[in-house]
């Protein structure tokens, strides 16, 4: 007899677990040799501390509990993380290095092959600041994905502010730029392009430099190819990121990362520079990441803040399509 399991879900067998345990335990040897301390949250929060985060698209399961209390399952471990710092880390000094293994969770559509419960592993760093906090975290996940044997994977390197800094020079409005951006965050290219030109708001040639900007990735030499699209704030967000790839560049990162002046994460509270990886092996984002300072203000802590997250599943989906599930 079979007795289902929820759509979005899935068991593990022994054979798997195993090859999943040789992954996991190869990322936590690598945050540790950076002098990242595992962590642990609960997979319950409350719904408030979930909300902090702004996602474009928040996806949480949310439930009463017998208090009548809203909690919600944490949709990511960057939000639990922001909030254990300010709970338990009141009179330790920064900078707070920090990894974690967990799962998370999301209501998302299974008829897409989304999944509703997924593997999480990575590193929050909270205290150092920008382009030599962001630089030691793509050190730190150049090191993962070597560790995982992924040595073709590209980390994408763009800035969650040019897209809504070239829209608000051309006056287009709250909304339209809110809409595009979750198209963006989604990769629903066409989807964007046909929005930007059904919206009245903009003219060919202001269209023409939207299309032309989610196009523009390779090496820095992009960054000068956007010059003059903007105004000051975006000529400021490009200075922002030549900045962040030329201290990649100094600790020797900048061979695995890709310029992508199109990218934008799903999550709300990424501010400046962002992350995105991908290996050719799957057809799917296999990590990501980026500054957040501002989601620390919201738990009261004045400190900058990077990270990363790799998805343990895709992980090891791209391994054993190389034939490296032994790692």
């Amino acid at each position: 007899m079979i007795h289902p399991i929820p759509p979005g879900t899935r068991d593990v067998l022994p054979d798997e677990m195993r090859e999943l345990r040789r992954l996991q335990m190869a990322l936590l040897d690598v945050f540790e040799s950076f002098e990242y301390s595992e962590v642990r949250t609960p997979t319950i929060e409350y719904a408030d501390v979930v909300d902090r985060g702004d996602e474009l698209d928040a996806g949480a399961y949310r439930f009463f509990d017998d208090r009548g209390e809203l909690l919600a399952l944490r949709t990511d471990m960057t939000i639990p993380i922001a909030r254990l710092v300010a709970t338990r880390f009141g009179e330790v000094e920064p900078p707070y290095r920090l990894s974690y293994m967990a799962n998370s969770y999301k209501a998302v559509t299974p008829q897409r092959a989304q999944m509703r419960e997924f593997g999480q592993a990575g590193i929050e760093l909270i205290g150092v600041n920008g382009t030599a906090g962001t630089a030691e975290v793509v050190e730190v996940l150049t090191r993962s994905l070597d560790a995982v044997g992924l040595p073709k994977a590209v980390i994408g390197l763009g800035d969650a502010d040019l897209w809504s800094c070239l829209l608000t020079d051309f006056s287009a409005g709250p909304e339209l730029i809110k809409s595009t951006a979750a198209r963006l965050a989604s990769h629903d290219i066409v989807g964007l392009e046909i929005e930007l030109e059904s919206s009245g708001d903009l003219s060919g040639e202001q269209i023409g430099c939207l299309t032309k900007l989610i196009r523009l990735r390779g090496g820095p030499e992009v960054i000068g190819e956007a010059r003059g699209m903007g105004g000051a704030a975006f000529e400021t967000s490009l200075d922002s990121l030549q900045a962040t790839y030329d201290a990649i560049a100094e600790r020797g990162g900048a061979d695995r990362v890709q310029v992508d002046l199109g990218l934008l994460r799903d999550l709300g509270y990424y501010s400046g520079s962002i992350l995105e990886v991908y290996d050719p092996s799957v057809g799917e984002v296999i990590g990501g990441g980026g500054r957040y300072d501002g989601l620390m203000a919201k738990f009261e802590v004045d400190q900058p803040a990077a990270g990363f997250t790799l998805y343990v599943e895709r992980i090891h989906k791209a391994q054993l399509e190389q034939g490296r599930n032994d790692v």
